[in-house]
């Protein structure tokens, strides 16, 4: 945690450092304006006793210099695996997750954003159970989630910048699959 507030404090640093090169587009645009148009997402893996691998792309549409709003996409497939003293296998829990909604950011400061996004989540779920006799249950469900939270983001050059963010589901249905814990997020994007 120490690590992680120190990488934040050094991040802000930076950009307060650069923050007089900072320039908005303060010409008037009708209609759409491709360079306002935010692509991006994340990626995620981890594999082992607990696997999981994560697509969560997003696509938005920077509305101003305050306001940015779009949809996203997510897609998970995991497996947890407990094992006993001697490591044989107990129960092996697999899932999917696969789902969506609509996210809104407003950055009061260009680098700093609080950011809102409700979603749905349709789960597919198989547990094994290795007693005697082997069980499997399968189960199949939707869950909707609130994320709310804050992030930071930064320039690697031109409108390519990674963001950094903070989020909880204040909704907490106990089925949610961000259970009850903070959720870090570290992404890439264009247009940010």
């Amino acid at each position: 945690m120490k690590r992680l507030l120190l990488g934040l404090f050094f991040l802000a640093g930076m950009q307060m450092a650069h923050a007089q090169y900072y320039k908005t587009d303060t010409s008037a645009h009708k209609g759409f304006d491709h360079s306002r148009l935010i692509l991006g997402g994340s990626l995620g893996m981890v594999f082992g006793d607990y696997t999981n691998v994560d697509v969560s792309p997003l696509v938005g549409y920077r509305f101003s210099d305050y306001i940015a709003a779009g949809i996203n996409v997510n897609a998970q497939y995991g497996s947890f695996r407990s094992r006993d003293y001697n490591g044989n296998t107990l129960q092996r829990d697999k899932y999917t997750i696969f789902g969506g909604g609509i996210w809104g950011r407003v950055y009061p400061i260009p680098m700093l954003f609080v950011h809102i996004q409700p979603e749905y989540n349709f789960i597919s779920q198989t547990s094994t159970y290795y007693t005697d006799p082997k069980q499997t249950l399968k189960s199949n469900y939707g869950v909707p989630s609130l994320l709310v939270g804050a992030g930071y983001t930064q320039s690697v050059g031109g409108r390519v910048g990674i963001g950094i963010s903070v989020l909880y589901d204040v909704i907490q249905d106990n089925r949610s699959p961000y259970r009850n814990s903070l959720i870090y997020r570290v992404g890439a994007g264009l247009g940010f």
